[in-house]
């Protein structure tokens, strides 16, 4: 299977009479079963290379190739899924229906009992029935996680997973990503400063500038 790769990204923003140069050139892999942990300060371009690789901004030159799909904006989110800062659940539905929600778009059979497995994973079953407002914010980051995995996609992108959640539950919510590498082959890219991070990945890459740094 081939690799979730972006290749000589460049893009520019535009701040008033200033234009910022958020990527030069950057190019990145992530392969079927590994994890590769994405390091950078603010303003690296970290932000604006994620966004690029689920196609929410386009580059101003490059190329990102997804596997199965004609590129990242046309990607499924079984070829494709994200874990996103902002957690963007429905706030009407509860949290097994909000993890179920793609399982259902894609068509698998059994979408409410693969949500309510993927939320006992992330310990968080007894929650199920609960609705995003009723629970904490580091609950519902562990939703979206739940979210991003119910599908089993083929690669995963996940922005600061850990951010509001204790040592322990980080340790967990990284041992279920590892996991779904090692079972189903995903590839998964982490994006934090987490030094548990760090200790899971296979890989690190660092931007520094809109660059790919050198790590040591």
């Amino acid at each position: 299977m081939s690799a979730l790769r972006a290749s000589d990204l460049h893009k520019t923003h535009r701040r008033g009479s200033e234009q910022v140069h958020a990527l030069r050139g950057v190019s990145i892999e992530v392969h079927p079963g590994e994890v590769v942990a994405l390091l950078g300060r603010s303003g690296s371009g970290k932000t604006t290379l994620l966004n690029c690789l689920l196609g929410w901004e386009t580059p101003d030159r490059g190329t990102v190739e997804v596997p199965g799909a004609a590129g990242p904006s046309a990607a499924s989110w079984r070829e494709l899924a994200v874990v996103p800062q902002r957690f963007a659940l429905v706030e009407e539905l509860s949290l097994a229906d909000n993890v179920a929600l793609p399982a259902r778009l894609a068509g698998l059979p059994d979408p409410l009992g693969a949500a309510r497995a993927c939320l006992d994973e992330l310990r968080l079953g007894p929650l199920a029935d609960r609705l995003p407002d009723e629970v904490s914010l580091g609950e519902q980051q562990r939703v979206t996680i739940a979210r991003a995995m119910v599908v089993r996609p083929a690669f995963l992108v996940a922005d600061e997973p850990t951010g509001r959640l204790d040592d322990e539950l980080s340790g967990r919510v990284l041992a279920v990503l590892r996991e779904a590498a090692a079972r189903d082959g995903a590839g998964v890219l982490v994006a934090g400063h987490d030094p548990l991070v760090l200790d899971l990945a296979d890989r690190v890459v660092r931007l520094e500038d809109g660059r790919v740094a050198e790590v040591p």
